[in-house]
């Protein structure tokens, strides 16, 4: 892989994560935090929605938000021939 490549790939990888860190901030702090009253007005499980995105759908969406970029990063090392195998490997 040539030096364009590697900043092409490398500046995909900061937007990927970039907009998966943005989703999360959203998500904690708007549904956990500005939203709280809102979504306290809907009881799910017998707890208000509010109180739980603060204390788990906020963890919740995190976890599914490192699953998006695992696969995300699996196609995007496909797409420039990244193997992770071959460059450990190499550098070992």
């Amino acid at each position: 892989m040539d030096q364009r490549q590697r900043q092409e790939y490398w500046r995909k990888n900061l937007r990927l994560m970039a907009s998966l860190l943005a989703v999360w901030a959203i998500v904690s702090f708007g549904a956990g935090i500005l939203f709280v009253e809102p979504l306290n007005n809907v009881v799910v499980a017998g707890f208000p929605l509010g109180f739980w995105f603060a204390q788990q759908g906020s963890i919740l969406v995190f976890v599914a938000l490192i699953a998006i970029y695992v696969v995300r990063m699996d196609k995007l090392d496909a797409e420039y021939g990244i193997d992770e195998y071959e460059q450990e490997v190499h550098h070992s």
